[in-house]
């Protein structure tokens, strides 16, 4: 059970805009760092503002006379941290040098290791990718392998954020795994020089042999390259379905380049309303075009979306929603349709403030005011627009779908089981994980199953029986349920996104729903008459997600 609240986004939703990156954090000619003691001492007090000096005069007496003695660092940063807190901007942030370098990880997929995925199986730090390419995939480690040593370090009892931490480091440095491998007397070393590993923020394949399939996790650098190429292996496709839900957005510039893919040469993709050192911090309107014959041919699309669909991916869904390009099926989307600028400051931090906002091509504004907690704030504001095919799209905060489909939820029973083992202290997930894993071992490439193996499943209950589970608690709705989390699992331990995708369909309404309208069209045009009114939000409503909301953990 995966609960998922919804001010855990916010950090995760950010539009890195040519605005913020051209500011340098210099003023009159000086740079003021807030974070050391010699800057401030620096500063004339009679050269600024009565504001000003009361602010310094206040830091100082803090400094100098309070009780509970504070170095100048901590005072002036806690000084910026209230500052930004007051700004009334949920999205305003001052990011310390770690946080800057894990954004921009998350953001782009690229990091300084090794190249593989490790999970905590069977209580060890186990291999369960190995990126193609990469100095891992060139060293020999394997899926499977165990990790037991680092750097000479005995590692059979960290956590998975222990071996992370261990084998990340600085590109062009070595570190040595030593790893135990099954049918192997004695352990292997294996010495690995560390680079930057990029992570595809793109999974596609073709599902039901006809209808093309592009999952989009995050608008990170190259995504669109990324989304081209897979374009061009689908290229036939009688239908193309983009998942866009739980993206949580990431670049301005690289959301365009992706709707570029989908629209013709000349389409208006996103107006962005803003202000810019450009402009001597006036607010400009300017609008972004596509440039470029359209690569993804003509066959229908349909594109997904959920309530945690955010930021640049609501830049792409809006887009295609807009020139009729695509059908949009799911939720409600977040509704971040603001620009943050993100400015460096002295000492490696940066900070990101809200500069501006941006509008669908149709005008539609898909702003949702929010607090810093991530709570909606004030009423809907709802208007209704018309793209050129006379199809009613509505405005007035997030993307509104075109067919409205909420997600699979737990049954009654379902969720009194998940609670079960959670006050038995078994993790659930793990030991799903676990099964899938060693049946996955077992199989060979060219004779993959069509389902998970009997053995695996019987496997799973039998230990669920010894942690201490029921019989009743394990009856046939549950083991249904467990069936298709393992299958889910199984599948994506083999890197079969066509039959993974296929077995999330039965809980998934919303994929089932895109392969069924897909597979009775050959046009968007029927592809539209398909959708009934009756399935249109009409009218729309807040699809907020609520902090003590439970979503299915097999989305």
């Amino acid at each position: 059970m995966r609960y998922r609240p919804l001010p855990f986004l916010l950090a995760a939703i950010l539009l890195w805009t040519p605005l913020g990156l051209e500011a340098q954090g210099v003023s009159s000619g000086r740079t003021f760092s807030p974070f050391g003691t010699a800057a401030d001492r620096a500063i004339d007090p009679a050269s600024l503002g009565v504001e000003a000096q009361v602010f310094l005069g206040t830091i100082q007496a803090i400094r100098d006379l309070g009780f509970a003695s504070e170095p100048d660092s901590v005072l002036w940063e806690k000084a910026l941290r209230g500052l930004i807190r007051e700004l009334d901007d949920p999205y305003a942030a001052v990011l310390t040098p770690d946080q800057v370098r894990a954004f921009e990880e998350e953001s782009t997929g690229n990091y300084a290791g090794i190249g593989v995925q490790i999970t905590e199986l069977n209580e060890v730090v186990t291999i369960t990718a190995v990126f193609r390419n990469t100095p891992a995939d060139r060293a020999g480690l394997h899926v499977g392998d165990r990790i037991v040593e680092v750097d000479g370090v005995d590692a059979r009892s960290w956590t998975v954020s222990d071996a992370s931490d261990r084998i990340r480091g600085e590109i062009g440095t070595g570190v040595e795994v030593t790893v135990e491998r099954d049918g192997m007397s004695q352990p292997l070393p294996h010495f690995i020089e560390r680079e930057e590993v990029h992570v595809p923020a793109v999974r596609a394949d073709m599902l039901q042999g006809e209808i093309g399939y592009i999952h989009l996790d995050r608008v990170a650098r190259g995504s669109a390259a990324e989304v081209d190429s897979v374009l061009a292996e689908l290229d036939g496709s009688q239908g193309l379905i983009l998942d866009l839900r739980g993206n949580p957005g990431g670049y301005l510039d690289e959301s365009l380049n992706l709707a570029d893919l989908f629209l013709e040469r000349g389409s208006v993709l996103v107006t962005t309303r803003a202000r810019s050192l450009r402009s001597d911090g006036e607010i400009q309107e300017e609008s972004a075009y596509a440039r470029r014959a359209a690569r993804a041919g003509d066959q229908p699309i349909i594109v997904l979306v959920n309530r945690y669909s955010a930021s640049a991916s609501e830049i792409v869904a809006g887009a295609l929603q807009d020139h009729d390009r695509a059908v949009v099926i799911g939720e409600r989307t977040f509704g971040k349709g603001t620009v943050q600028s993100v400015v460096p400051l002295p000492a490696d931090y940066m900070i990101r403030l809200t500069s501006g906002e941006w509008y669908t091509p149709l005008g539609r504004s898909l702003s949702i005011p929010r607090d810093r907690e991530g709570r909606i704030t004030g009423p809907d504001t709802v208007e209704r627009f018309t793209s050129q095919a006379g199809r009613t799209l509505w405005g007035g905060g997030g993307v509104y779908p075109d067919v409205n489909i909420p997600p699979d939820t737990l049954t009654s029973l379902e969720q009194e089981f998940i609670q079960r083992t959670i006050e038995a202290e078994i993790p659930l997930q793990q030991r799903i994980q676990e099964s899938a894993f060693t049946a996955a071992q077992a199989v060979r490439t060219d004779e993959v199953p069509e389902r998970v193996p009997d053995e695996a499943f019987d496997e799973l209950i039998e230990g669920l029986r010894t942690a201490g589970i029921g019989e009743q608690e394990l009856g046939g709705e549950v083991q249904e349920y467990l069936h298709w989390r393992l299958e889910v699992t199984f599948f994506q331990r083999l890197d079969r996104l066509d039959r993974e995708m296929l077995a999330r369909s039965r809980r998934d309404p919303a994929l089932a729903r895109a392969l069924e309208l897909l597979n009775q069209s050959s046009t968007q045009t029927e592809l539209f008459a398909l959708v009934p009114a009756a399935e249109r939000p009409d009218p729309p409503v807040v699809q907020a997600a609520r902090d003590d909301e439970v979503i299915d953990e097999g989305r």
